[in-house]
């Protein structure tokens, strides 16, 4: 049979029954944009987190208080006997290779300027916070080099508190009250948007010993150490564990790099990935069992055809390859239309939630037309191998 024959035939085949076909070809669609949106969020959900974790470098290792560590994050205070303290931020700024010590402590208190007044999220930190989470200043500076158990008080604003405390005037050197406490504020910082939730354009930034004091803590609750790019992480961590134990009396820290929040972040998102995906192909199945059926109704109604086919000469494999053909093409076109619903779906869902994370790589595009193909071809031999092996005098009784 001349390849021009056989593509005639399938076409032919395909085209007599249009109805049939098209819900064939849909029930295979609808599992390949199943499979494509899904694995689509799953994939565009995971870039952002890593997107998220990345913004401020990738040299941060984290020091929490308290022994205790769950999927890469410490549960706090509980179970540690000494908090972490300002001395110990100044000892690790000693180790070698670490450029930078950021101290941590957060909580949220009223902001007063004038006669406006709002709460806010108030972060008490250390001067090099900008350079360790790649913050800049939009104007003013931020909080400079002091007496880190005395500094002066001193606030650099987030860029939306600073439009909604200031709206018509500049905030510099203005005078606000914090949680009932006067201070200056020297500097407004440029505008960085939200991290998991958090909206750092909404906050201000104190010395870190004025908010232990604000908030009425005993020790810190992290910090941050930024080291030189290219050194060895591994050999950093060791190095403060060792002067924590050193100051503490034993080993009662957290330590998490980002390369471990990433590892465990990443790792839980494939599950959810795979998971999302398995039920998209779940689809694919259903949309294959479709196709057995089709075809075997086929092969039924056209015993005749086959019948006469075989009586001309025509080879059970060649049989066999026409049936197989037509399979082929119902799974590759059903394919090939999913794919175009679920990327013009996640287009248009990104369209209308801009923030919705949504990215489809070419590798799952590629995948999922092949998944299709496959299932088609899988569905399609138990009929075609049923059509070839018709005997040719039977098959014509049925004319």
């Amino acid at each position: 049979m001349r390849g021009a024959d056989f593509l005639e035939l399938t076409a032919s085949s395909l085209l007599a029954h249009r109805l049939r076909s098209f819900l064939t070809l849909l029930g295979i669609a609808v599992g390949t944009a199943s499979v494509i949106m899904l694995t689509s969020i799953g994939e565009g959900l995971q870039r952002y987190i890593v997107q998220e974790f990345t913004q401020f470098g990738t040299t941060l290792i984290a020091i929490n208080p308290g022994k205790t560590k769950t999927f890469g994050i410490s549960l706090g205070v509980f179970g540690s006997e000494k908090p972490l303290t300002l001395e110990d931020a100044e000892a690790l700024r000693r180790l070698p290779r670490v450029t930078e010590v950021i101290s941590g402590i957060s909580g949220n208190a009223e902001i007063k300027a004038g006669r406006l007044s709002r709460r806010a999220m108030v972060y008490g930190t250390s001067p090099g916070m900008p350079e360790a989470f790649k913050m800049p200043v939009q104007s003013g500076r931020f909080l400079p080099e002091d007496d880190p158990i005395s500094p002066r008080p001193l606030a650099v604003l987030g860029h939306k508190l600073a439009q909604e405390l200031y709206p018509e005037a500049s905030p510099l050197g203005q005078r606000i009250r914090i949680g009932g406490e006067r201070y200056r504020v020297i500097g407004v910082l440029a505008e960085k948007g939200q991290f998991f939730g958090i909206d750092l354009d909404d906050t201000v930034y104190i010395p870190a010993a004025r908010a232990l004091a604000l908030f009425n803590r005993d020790g810190l609750m992290e910090i941050d150490v930024l080291y030189e790019p290219g050194e060895d992480e591994s050999r950093i961590v060791r190095s403060i564990r060792r002067l924590m134990t050193h100051r503490h009396g034993r080993d009662d820290i957290t330590i998490t790099t980002q390369q471990e929040m990433l590892d465990v972040m990443g790792s839980v998102l494939d599950i959810i990935t795979f998971a999302v995906g398995a039920i998209g192909a779940i689809s694919l199945l259903v949309g294959g069992i479709g196709i057995v059926t089709i075809m075997t109704i086929s092969v039924a109604e056209r015993s005749a055809e086959i019948g006469l086919l075989r009586a001309i000469g025509a080879r059970q494999g060649q049989v066999l390859s026409l049936f197989l053909g037509e399979a082929v093409v119902l799974s590759a076109l059903g394919g090939l239309l999913g794919l175009a619903f679920g990327i013009g779906f996640g287009q248009l869902l990104r369209l209308l939630v801009p923030g919705l994370p949504i990215h489809t790589p070419l590798l799952y595009v590629v995948l999922a037309e092949s998944t299709a193909i496959v299932i088609g071809l899988a569905a399609g031999v138990a009929p075609a191998r049923h059509a070839a092996r018709l005997d040719p005098i039977v098959a014509l009784r049925d004319e």
